[in-house]
């Protein structure tokens, strides 16, 4: 399968976690040409701040191979790693990394940093970004585009109404 292919699927978790409120980034592992892992965020569900999309699947992947090192694997992830994952992604030794959308403000895969090919740490990960960028990137802008008039929305319905619009006894003209 393609890079693309595999980003696909990536996508489709993306859109599990949207579904449960989270935030829509997912995540696969790929060794041999097979999915052994996945994951998508639900940092709100666990109530867990490091249930990232890539955290899930490299446990998941980690377990299943019975070694924490993921030397010759892949991860696929719809958004590219923070710098938590990056660090984990680094610790892991993982083969390779391909990312979707790019994270200007958090990104640590040569958005905002490099973690994950940084020459002073002790293994640097290829990277390949941009797979299928605008059909991640636009999940990700629908999501918060939503919650911020879900946002507005709830706002607006805990103001205060002027008086002259619930009290009856009011003059329909005040002027």
């Amino acid at each position: 399968m393609t890079d693309q292919q595999w980003m696909a699927k990536a996508l489709q978790l993306a859109a599990k976690a949207e579904q449960a409120g989270e935030v829509p980034v997912g995540a696969i592992i790929v060794k041999d040409g097979q999915v052994i892992a996945e994951g998508f965020n639900q940092m709100i569900s666990l109530h867990d701040p490091s249930a990232h999309a890539e955290m899930q699947a490299v446990r998941q992947a980690g377990k299943l191979l019975q070694n924490y090192r993921l030397t010759d694997c892949t991860l696929y992830v719809t958004l590219e790693p923070c710098s938590m994952c990056a660090g984990m992604l680094v610790h892991s030794r993982l083969a390779r990394l391909v990312f979707g959308a790019s994270d200007y403000k958090t990104g640590a895969a040569g958005s905002v940093m490099n973690l994950v090919q940084h020459p002073q740490l002790n293994h640097q990960l290829e990277v390949t970004g941009g797979v299928l960028a605008e059909q991640c990137a636009a999940m990700l802008s629908a999501f918060f585009q939503f919650r911020r008039q879900q946002k507005k929305a709830a706002k607006q319905a805990s103001l205060p109404v002027a008086p002259e619009l619930t009290d009856p006894a009011a003059p329909d003209d005040p002027a």
